[in-house]
């Protein structure tokens, strides 16, 4: 039976050993979300109801783990009222202790005046800008009237279903409680309110281990690859395939890349070698092939001596397989993780994050003052007021069912089944993601032909060859994410059309 990780109640990321048995393996995994801090205290539950089917248990086994955690005081429950972690927890959870102090440039203080005293660079209390939107995708023309009848290319969301009533709510409550001093200089590395929601939100859905001191806010992946570039020496390893977006990114900044090959597995770690300093990786959901990285190979990279760097590009967004933790948990010391709100929000936003580890904060802080001083405070404030009212984990969870949907739609007019509507094509790794990689038969039109049909029709994708350096297959990136509810089916309609017709030598 197919298991339904669409997700119910607030997300929560559990990975359940059922080799004792399910409920003891669930009791387990939620003592040590507890212990290690991922469930902090006061975090309300998911019903019974809502993790059983999120979790493919029975319904009593969920029951029975929460009373025996219950009994053993990390759990609380009161008649009327959602489960919620005890409000002392058992073991108190192993954090990195406070990073280094960036070094003030040149007319920069990075001790902000206060009303007492000046707090030192990881106890300011000041905004930082979550920025995000991985450009993993050909951006939309900025003139309007160029825009394609159907627009179906990868790397944004639909949004036209962007939260507006949640952001407006939490944007009206956070100018009118917040201090005029939000509005002063802010921490390189974003406001601490956003810090500490986004510790809490990572930990509980991603499994990721940081605190608020190690968070950087950034604008985006882009900014993210640039500060690394410039806080570490020598050749960084990228996918292959990868974007390639992100290749020149880090040539513009003057770092050497050399090819990371992928296959049915992931990442062929055992490609990695001393003499690279860090490899830019998608383990949840490779870009593009959608492959999650095999366990003996995560294994393997988390024992590899270099900096790992996690581009998290879409890990809210899982449907039919059981979710994939953030690698980063593994091995918090030595990986970056980096995520952005361009696909869970909007690319407008600009916001996004990094989860650094101790021993590189205060390199990539002071990278960050010198970048742009900071990001923008407002959008981090109301991005925190939605992350701690849990209007981003409803957002995510409508968002996962409408995408997943498409999916669902997209398979079953270009996949393969019954009548096979498009005979020797493959759509490899759509369990999770917002796009879907179609590979073409060798024999038969070229992806140039393809998409130069298809643009004449009014439909925009995007070439999957340029995202190896070589001579790569051909096939087209479809983004199912970014048509509004009323457009998609009409944008999946044309292009199965104009793919069956040219298929067809029509």
């Amino acid at each position: 039976m197919r298991k339904d990780w669409a997700g119910f109640g607030v997300d929560l990321h559990l990975e359940v050993a059922t080799g004792g048995g399910r409920r003891r393996g669930l009791e387990e995994a939620l003592r040590q979300a507890v212990r290690d801090g991922r469930l902090p205290r006061g975090t309300r539950l998911p019903s019974t109801r809502s993790l059983a089917a999120e979790l493919g248990l029975s319904r009593g086994t969920v029951s029975a783990a929460y009373d025996q955690l219950v009994a053993e005081g990390y759990l609380a429950t009161r008649p009327g009222s959602a489960t919620e972690v005890a409000g002392v927890s058992p073991a108190t959870p192993s954090r990195p202790g406070p990073p280094p102090e960036p070094s003030p440039g040149p007319g920069h203080d990075l001790r902000l005046p206060s009303a007492h005293s000046a707090a030192p660079l990881h106890d300011l209390r000041l905004p930082s800008d979550p920025s995000a939107a991985p450009l993993h995708d050909l951006r939309l023309p900025s003139d309007p009237s160029a825009a394609p009848l159907h627009d179906l290319r990868p790397g944004q969301p639909d949004v036209s279903a962007f939260p507006a009533r949640a952001w407006l709510r939490a944007t009206r409550h956070v100018l009118s409680t917040a201090p005029a001093e939000v509005l002063g200089p802010c921490d390189p590395r974003g406001r601490i309110e956003l810090r500490a929601a986004l510790a809490g939100y990572l930990a509980r859905t991603r499994g990721v281990l940081t605190t608020p001191d190690l968070i950087v806010v950034t604008t985006g992946f882009v900014q993210a690859l640039n500060l690394i570039a410039q806080v570490i020496d020598g050749p960084i390893a990228t996918e292959e395939p990868g974007h390639d977006f992100y290749r020149e990114v880090l040539r513009r900044a003057g770092r050497e890349t050399v090819p990371l090959p992928v296959d049915g597995l992931g990442a062929q770690v055992d490609t990695l070698t001393g003499a690279t300093a860090a490899a830019v990786v998608t383990p949840a959901h490779q870009y593009p092939t959608g492959v999650p990285l095999h366990p003996a190979r995560r294994r393997a990279l988390r024992e590899w001596g270099g900096l790992v760097v996690e581009d998290d590009y879409d890990g809210e967004f899982r449907y039919d397989r059981q979710p994939v933790g953030a690698f980063q948990g593994t091995a918090p010391d030595r990986v970056v993780y980096v995520g952005t709100t361009s696909e869970s929000l909007a690319p407008a936003l600009r916001l996004g994050w990094m989860a650094v580890p101790p021993s590189l904060i205060g390199p990539v802080a002071e990278a960050k003052l010198h970048a742009d001083a900071h990001t923008e405070v407002l959008g981090q404030l109301v991005l925190a007021r939605l992350i701690e009212t849990h209007d981003y984990d409803r957002h995510i969870r409508a968002a996962r069912l409408r995408y997943r949907r498409r999916r669902e739609l997209l398979l079953a007019r270009l996949g393969p089944g019954p009548g096979q509507p498009l005979p020797g094509v493959a759509l490899p790794g759509v369990a999770a993601g917002l796009r879907a990689l179609l590979l073409l038969p060798e024999a038969g039109p070229t992806e140039a032909e393809l998409l130069a049909e298809c643009e004449r029709r009014g439909i925009a994708l995007r070439a999957a060859s340029p995202l190896w350096r070589g001579d790569g297959p051909g096939g087209l990136l479809i983004g199912y994410a970014a048509p509004s509810e009323r457009a998609y089916p009409h944008a999946l309609e044309a292009l199965a059309k104009t793919l069956a017709g040219t298929l067809a030598g029509t």
